[in-house]
């Protein structure tokens, strides 16, 4: 097959690109580099099916250009992050919205057999519930979390309207190889593993009670394969949370953090946690219920949170420690 994967030199698209060329399809990564990373590619540019095209989603041209003859659309490309949302609400919704809207045209004028993309648990808002169940949502609590919401409302018309198949899947914390640990809006996993390799202390904002339901990246693979393959007339044009369904709070996955750095750093055990204001747009718990994606794809998540972990610091370590 031929895949198009934007966002393909980020943290998951990367992880996507080598997992399905290691299968044997064709994939063309689009890529602006705003977020993404040359070096989490570097190591695909030799393979002859591989295709990099250094291009923005907020022009149509390059869009419909990256999916010329494709076969699958896997939409990852975004400007992540609820306080990066915060501080520019516009160039998020020019990027979450507008980028979105041209991948959509220009996989509908294409042809393409369908089109799988990277919801967000933002979506479910200040809605209290637990689990969360894809069918009851709350209100937005950020502008990355309302431009993640359009992006299924859109994907909802195009398949009533122009029938083209799509997927939408809610991720819920992903982490693992290749995340990057630096910058102003790196996610919580790599920040803090980078902080305590380098006896630094971690920042845990609130009093760490919060909780998330962090998936590892192999069980995102599994899920983007599933919905690309599934044959289930009723999988197709829905959202499915990618989660591994347990949560863990931000105390104890400083705990397991430490835990299997002090496997290669005895000392790090006794680097201390710093407490800080809670931060803004930030909903106390996230907890998915899979229930849908194993009855309707087949999910079976591989690694739990711990497994993942472990996985994780250890590609972190071998690749990044000074």
């Amino acid at each position: 097959m031929k895949i198009t994967i934007t966002g393909g030199a980020g943290f998951i698209g990367s992880n996507l690109c080598e997992y399905f060329l290691s299968k044997g399809h064709e994939v063309v990564c689009l890529d602006d580099f705003s977020t993404g990373h040359h070096y989490n590619i570097e190591p695909l540019m030799s393979n002859n099916n591989f295709t990099i095209l250094e291009s923005d989603i907020r022009n149509l041209d390059d869009c419909k250009q990256a999916v010329e003859g494709a076969d699958y659309v896997l939409h990852q490309a975004a400007l992540g992050s609820v306080p990066r949302s915060l501080k520019d609400p516009v160039t998020t919704n020019e990027v979450n919205i507008t980028g979105f809207l041209n991948m959509l045209v220009a996989a509908r004028d294409a042809g393409v057999k369908r089109f799988i993309y990277a919801a967000s648990s933002s979506t479910y808002g200040d809605s209290e519930a637990l689990p969360k169940v894809e069918e009851v949502i709350g209100n937005p609590l950020s502008p990355y979390a309302i431009t993640k919401y359009v992006n299924e409302l859109y994907a909802g018309i195009f398949s009533k309207t122009y029938g083209l198949e799509t997927i939408g899947l809610r991720y819920f914390n992903v982490f693992g190889r290749k995340q990057d640990p630096y910058g102003a809006y790196a996610a919580v996993i790599p920040k803090f593993v980078i902080q305590l390799m380098n006896h630094e202390s971690p920042v845990i904002n609130g009093d760490g009670n919060y909780s998330r339901d962090f998936t590892y990246i192999d069980n995102v693979i599994q899920m983007n394969e599933l919905a690309m393959f599934t044959s289930n007339p009723e999988a197709i044009n829905t959202v499915y949370n990618t989660a591994y369904g347990d949560c863990t709070t931000l105390n104890d996955l400083v705990k397991y953090i430490k835990e299997y750095l002090t496997a290669f750093d005895a000392a790090i055990a006794q680097v201390p946690v710093i407490y800080g204001p809670q931060r803004q747009g930030d909903i106390p718990h996230s907890l998915a219920s899979i229930d849908k994606a194993k009855r309707l794809l087949g999910y079976q998540p591989n690694y739990s949170m711990e497994e993942g972990l472990k996985e994780a610091i250890d590609w972190y370590w071998k690749n990044l420690k000074k």
